[in-house]
C-alpha cells in the first residue's frame, strides 16, 4: 500500500514538473532547454553556469522560475568594485545598543543569480564558490547555514572579455553543468517581440511546487536506477577524456591538455537520473547519459593551444568521444 502511495505522489510530482515548464513558458519563450537544465540543477543540488550573449532572457528565466517554485530569489550584479562583504554580509555597529550586529548579504536566498560572475576579482569569486561548496557563510566569528534549497546560477558573457577575471579551472569545476544559451529561432523571437511589445502584458505566473515538493523530488530522483553496464559506460566516457589514445582516438590526444575530473562522473550519473525522472522512467537509458554529457563535460575538458589554432571546440571533442566509446551490455 505504501509503495502505491509513493508511486502516486511521484506521478503527481512528475506532472507538476511539466506544469513548471508551462508556467515559465507564459513569460519566457523558447528557452525550454535552459529551464530543463536549471531544474536538473535544482533537483540534484548542483549549481549551473550559464553562458550567452546579453538579452537572451537568462535573468528573466531564473526570476520567473523562482516565482513558479515559490523560492526566495536574489540577483547579484558582479562588478570590479564588488567586495566579499557585499555578497555574504558584514558586521555593522548599532549606536543605540552599542553592539555589533550582523547584516546578512544577498547570498541568503534559495536561488542566486550571479550575473557576469567573471567581472569581479578573485576574492569575491572565492567567497561565492566557498558558499556554493560549504552551504554556509562565516560573518565575524559566527557561521550561518544558507537557506535550503540553495542554488547558484552564474552567468558569463562570452563577448567583451576585456577587464574580466576568468574563473580558474578548479573553481569552474564546482559547477555541475555549463549551459550555452543560444539565440531564439525566428518563430520564437517573433513571439517574444509581440509579447513584450504589448504594454498590458503582466507576466504573472502561478506557484506550482513547494520546498517540500523539491526535497521529495530529490529523493525520487535518487531512487532512479542505473544499471552496472551504464555505470561502467560513464566511467569509460570519463577516462576517454583523460587518455583518448587507449580508445583509438589518437588525434584527440593532440588537443586535450587535461581530461574531466571525478566530479564529472558523479554529476553525469545524477543528471542522467534527473532526465529519466522527467521522462517518467525509474531507470536510466544510454540516451539520457548522452543528452547531458556535453553540459557536464564542456567546462571540465581543458584544450591546448593547438586545438585553438586548429579551430577545434570542446563540443567537437565530446561528440567524437560519444561516437567512439561503446556501451558494453
Amino acid at each position: 500500500m505504501d509503495q502505491a502511495i509513493d508511486e502516486s505522489v511521484k506521478k503527481q510530482h512528475q506532472d507538476k514538473i511539466h506544469q513548471v515548464f508551462h508556467e515559465v513558458g507564459k513569460v519566457v519563450v523558447g528557452q525550454e532547454y535552459m529551464v530543463n537544465r536549471l531544474l536538473i540543477g535544482l533537483f540534484t543540488n548542483g549549481h549551473i553556469l550559464l553562458e550567452g550573449v546579453p538579452g537572451l532572457a537568462k535573468t528573466l528565466t531564473v526570476n520567473t522560475l523562482a516565482q513558479v517554485l515559490h523560492l526566495d530569489f536574489k540577483r547579484i550584479q558582479f562588478t570590479p568594485d564588488l567586495l566579499p562583504a557585499d555578497l555574504i554580509g558584514t558586521m555593522i555597529y548599532n549606536q543605540q545598543n552599542s553592539n555589533f550586529e550582523v547584516k546578512k548579504g544577498p547570498i541568503f536566498a534559495n536561488l542566486i543569480l550571479a550575473d557576469e560572475v567573471n567581472r569581479s576579482p578573485a576574492k569575491v569569486q572565492s567567497a561565492l564558490l566557498e558558499a556554493m561548496q560549504e552551504k554556509q557563510v562565516t560573518i565575524g566569528e559566527t557561521t550561518y547555514p544558507l537557506d535550503r534549497p540553495f542554488l547558484v546560477l552564474a552567468t558569463q558573457n562570452p563577448v567583451d572579455q576585456e577587464g574580466t577575471y576568468p574563473l580558474p579551472e578548479a573553481q569552474v569545476d564546482r559547477f555541475m553543468m555549463k549551459v550555452y544559451v543560444d539565440y531564439p529561432t525566428k518563430e520564437n523571437e517573433l513571439e517574444v517581440m509581440r509579447r513584450m511589445a504589448n504594454l498590458s502584458f503582466s507576466g504573472e505566473v502561478a506557484s506550482v511546487l513547494t520546498k517540500d515538493d523539491i526535497f521529495s523530488i530529490r529523493n525520487e530522483i535518487n531512487a532512479v536506477s542505473v544499471s552496472e553496464s551504464l555505470e561502467k559506460y560513464i566511467i569509460e566516457l570519463v577516462f576517454a577524456t583523460r587518455n583518448p589514445e587507449a580508445y583509438g582516438m589518437n588525434d584527440l590526444a593532440n588537443y586535450i591538455q587535461f581530461g574531466v575530473s571525478p566530479r564529472a562522473s558523479i554529476n553525469l550519473n545524477i543528471a542522467a537520473k534527473a532526465i529519466a525522472f522527467f521522462d517518467q522512467r525509474d531507470y536510466v537509458l544510454p540516451e539520457d547519459i548522452k543528452e547531458v554529457a556535453n553540459d557536464v563535460f564542456n567546462h571540465r575538458i581543458l584544450l591546448n593551444y593547438e586545438a585553438e589554432a586548429d579551430g577545434v571546440k570542446t563540443s567537437d571533442i565530446i561528440k567524437t568521444i560519444l561516437q567512439k566509446v561503446p556501451i558494453n551490455q
